[in-house]
């Protein structure tokens, strides 16, 4: 099997098996999104789901919220990793929205990369989620998921080489989709650590069964 023949076996198993499928972070708006994929950043969505809620009963927009202080942001996501830090980052990013954007978020890369807290993977998803356009987010997931599977190189040994990999061969209407399935098999089933070999479609294609494999 070669690489075109491997994404095409492993684009039409998950499309089969996972045809609607998108974000697990649940959000009310472009700007909620945004919010909980910068608060999800080394944290589960399970948490962020547990957080998020409050948070945005109290501060819905970026408005609301580039009128709080870090302190008061902090008081309601402490549970998740890195609250000082995120908290911080999201005042900051809704006073640059508000100021800079007229309280809506950007759709532009360039843009979006302009926002404190916000780097390629989390303006990838807001592109892919939240208008349509066909971006790879590279997270942990998928970048496991990818290298597993063989989609992607040795030479592909970071997130961006990753990214255009799997941009060179994914079709662009699968591209957002393609996101969510490598995430998801990469949480319940290529797990880091023990994965899940013997519950996974994909196993009489997986490289590890190739003789010399390391995985």
């Amino acid at each position: 099997m070669n690489r075109k023949q491997r994404y095409q076996y492993i684009i039409d198993y998950f499309r089969r098996e996972m045809p609607q499928v998108t974000t697990e972070l649940e959000f009310g708006s472009v700007f909620q999104l945004l919010v909980a994929v910068v608060l999800s950043a080394q944290c589960t969505d399970k948490r962020i789901n547990q957080v998020t809620p409050q948070l945005f009963s109290k501060y819905p927009d970026a408005a609301t919220m580039a009128g709080a202080e870090a302190d008061d942001i902090y008081e309601l996501i402490s549970s998740v990793s890195y609250p000082n830090a995120k908290a911080r980052h999201l005042v900051e990013m809704s006073r640059r929205i508000v100021d800079d954007f007229g309280g809506e978020v950007p759709h532009d890369m360039d843009q979006l990369l302009t926002l404190p807290g916000v780097g390629r993977k989390t303006a990838n998803v807001i592109q892919a989620v939240a208008f349509g356009q066909a971006t790879m987010a590279v997270d942990t997931h998928v970048y496991r998921v990818s290298h597993r599977l063989g989609l992607v190189g040795p030479r592909d040994n970071t997130p961006l080489k990753v990214e255009r990999a799997l941009v060179a061969n994914i079709a662009e209407a699968d591209r957002p989709l393609a996101h969510h399935w490598l995430l998801l098999h990469g949480r319940y089933v290529c797990t880091s650590q023990r994965p899940k070999c013997n519950n996974c479609g994909l196993a009489d294609i997986c490289p590890k069964k190739l003789e010399g494999s390391k995985l």
